[in-house]
């Protein structure tokens, strides 16, 4: 026997490959990550805005290359970062993530619905969602109704 040979081996997948005849079933979608809703809000505002990534960049003091990964996911930014970014936007770093949390309780509205929708005769409940102890069904600042 050779090294090489000796050096291989067997991969065992973990699910069984699909057959022409049985394709794969569709995967559920990923949940969303972090660092890709950060990055979407940071780059929906700084396009609201006119701006460059250069421009930007100056301006907070970070790589134009990093702050580009960020953007885009690529990368999980320091909260220093955010901050510094956030501020060359005109924002606080409060607002980002505020930004960020609206999109992922859309995001993750979308996919609960999604997924209510593929069961036939289930039953879908309506909550809405404020601050905690906030009075009335939505509170005093309003509430997002999410249905599932």
């Amino acid at each position: 026997m050779t090294i090489r040979a000796t050096n291989q081996a067997d991969v065992i997948p973990l699910r069984p490959l699909p057959t022409a005849a049985d394709p794969a079933p569709q995967a559920p979608p990923r949940e969303p990550l972090w660092r890709d809703l950060v990055g979407e809000v940071l780059r929906r505002e700084r396009r609201a805005q006119g701006r460059t990534l250069k421009d930007v960049s100056e301006a907070s003091r970070i790589s134009m290359a990093y702050l580009s990964e960020v953007e885009r996911g690529r990368k999980e930014a320091s909260s220093e970062v955010l901050a510094a970014a956030a501020q060359a936007l005109g924002l606080t770093l409060a607002d980002v993530l505020a930004l960020a949390g609206e999109r992922l309780v859309s995001l993750t509205a979308a996919r609960t619905w999604s997924r209510s929708l593929g069961t036939a005769g289930s039953h879908r409940s309506v909550r809405t969602t404020g601050p905690v102890g906030a009075t009335g069904p939505a509170g005093p600042m309003g509430g997002v109704l999410l249905a599932a």
